[in-house]
């Protein structure tokens, strides 16, 4: 029986690494490790409640027990995971796909402790479908929400920005200028939150600002 429980967690540790090793593609907030941890760890809290307390119950035969209970408490544990990794910087939310992901990821490693290798595999699939063929999609159709700084000369420049911009289908959420003066030399420092199109959103934007003598893009987040 040693080795059957020595399968699911070898299982549900590949099955998780692999997740893992699609948001260490794509430099995430969890990668390989986590997500491989993640797995194996739910696996092997599965089979501690179905065959951990074997010897207890033999001895104690009227004591009641709920082989769910230490399942359950994983799912608790992983939300205390996620949590730590969504942060909301800039007035975007980041990290709740990879959240999303760790989770599914525990319940992955759950399914293969309960010896359910079809259904664990099939889930990991959809998964990786969603993560990568949904990707492709968003980058062509999907937006984004960006932090740009972007220094002029003149306030008309940055005028005719806001009007291209807004030929564009860009949208301005905010936006914030303060005057410069570094060696005698005077700017126009515009930092601003856009919402745009993913698909060659920075050539866009450098299409937008090279118009303009004098204006650079100070930085791009």
């Amino acid at each position: 029986m040693t080795y059957e429980f020595i399968i699911r967690i070898f299982v549900a540790a590949v099955l998780g690494g692999l997740i893992g090793l699609e948001r260490e593609y794509r430099a995430k907030e969890a990668g390989f490790r986590t997500h491989f941890l993640v797995a194996l760890g739910s696996s092997l809290f599965m089979i501690l409640s179905q065959y951990g307390f074997d010897t207890p119950l033999t001895i104690l035969q009227k004591t009641s027990f709920d082989p769910s209970r230490i399942a359950s408490q994983v799912v608790t544990g992983i939300g205390f995971i996620g949590a730590g990794i969504i942060i909301f910087q800039k007035n975007v939310i980041r990290g709740l796909t990879t959240a999303a992901g760790l989770w599914v990821t525990s319940a992955i490693g759950l399914t293969c402790g309960a010896g359910l290798y079809i259904l664990a595999s099939a889930t990991t699939i959809l998964v990786l479908l969603c993560l990568e063929v949904l990707n492709v999609i968003l980058q062509r159709f999907g937006t984004r929400n960006i932090s740009v700084t972007i220094t002029s000369k003149s306030k008309d420049n940055i005028k005719g920005i806001f009007k291209l911009m807004k030929k564009e289908s860009i949208e301005v959420y905010s936006y914030n200028m303060k005057e410069r003066n570094v060696s005698g030399i005077h700017t126009f420092a515009v930092t601003m939150e856009l919402k745009m199109r993913r698909y060659k959103y920075e050539t866009i934007l450098f299409d937008i600002i090279s118009k303009f003598e004098g204006t650079e893009l100070e930085s791009m987040e």
